[in-house]
């Protein structure tokens, strides 16, 4: 299959793009306002329908200093050294989820604090519906056409065209300048939307419907989108100016889900322990 080349963007109004990216964001926050709503009616759930307003705005904040300043440090610091404006040039792209949960985990103190609410209280609230965000997120990657996967022989490999992709074909490929389309390649991009959005989002929901021992929902959410992004890592493309950090195999996205996965595991087994599951 080709690649179905989409204009990032949607419109242009002088100055002023609206781009696909941003609304994947717009989307994704949406999406946590409607489902904050429905799940604040849940007689279990420690917030209610007047915090879902604040609450929407304490992640995007979050979500957006988080992930902005978490992929400048994680990806691009010799960038950042060289040129420190590039944090604020968010419009060039670049956001970290691993930044983007520091910020929301910060952001959710700040709330809890506001509040006089228990913080794992909110991050349990808040666990089952990031992965809509998510799946947002990685469509927004695909529309983009960026974070590709590695070369792959399956049927649904996708062949990208290589004009104005020089860091895809070129750096990371390392296929000839003047090459017009790369070998198939995984679609790796839509394998994160349905594992860290779809498959997680059921998972969560389904978990959380019923009361559980804080903080369980947010151990199982760590260790679901830790694992599936670790996973979906081995057919990704590592950035090309970081390459493999060791082993030939290890990349920057499995290095910073691990801490997720065993902070996952812990937290799930603390939570199930104390409920005496």
């Amino acid at each position: 299959m080709h690649y179905p080349e989409i204009d990032p963007i949607i419109l242009q109004l002088g100055p002023l793009a609206i781009r696909w990216y941003g609304l994947m964001y717009l989307f994704g926050f949406a999406a946590l306002w409607w489902l904050g709503r429905l799940r604040a009616r849940q007689a279990h759930t420690p917030l209610t329908v007047s915090h879902i307003e604040d609450l929407v705005f304490y992640c995007a904040l979050g979500t957006v200093l988080g992930g902005r300043i978490g992929y400048v440090l994680f990806y691009a610091s010799d960038r950042w050294l060289a040129d420190p404006l590039v944090l604020l040039r968010i419009w060039e792209g670049g956001m970290s989820f691993h930044g983007g949960l520091l910020g929301v985990l910060g952001a959710l103190i700040l709330f809890s604090r506001r509040y006089q609410l228990r913080v794992w209280q909110v991050t349990d609230f808040v666990a089952p519906m990031v992965p809509v965000g998510l799946f947002f997120g990685r469509i927004g990657n695909f529309i983009n056409g960026e974070l590709w996967g590695a070369p792959t022989s399956v049927s649904w490999g996708m062949q990208v065209a290589c004009a104005n992709r020089y860091d895809l074909c070129v750096n990371k490929l390392q296929l000839a300048p003047d090459t017009v389309l790369t070998p198939p390649l995984h679609p790796s991009q839509l394998y994160e939307a349905v594992l860290e959005g779809l498959v997680l989002f059921v998972l969560l929901w389904w978990y959380s419907a019923r009361p559980r021992t804080a903080p369980a929902v947010s151990g199982l959410f760590l260790l679901g989108y830790g694992s599936f992004r670790f996973a979906v890592e081995w057919v990704r493309l590592p950035d090309s100016h970081l390459g493999y950090l060791a082993f030939d195999w290890l990349t920057m996205g499995q290095l910073l889900s691990l801490p997720m996965i065993i902070t996952g595991g812990i937290l799930l087994a603390m939570a199930c322990r104390r409920a005496g599951t």
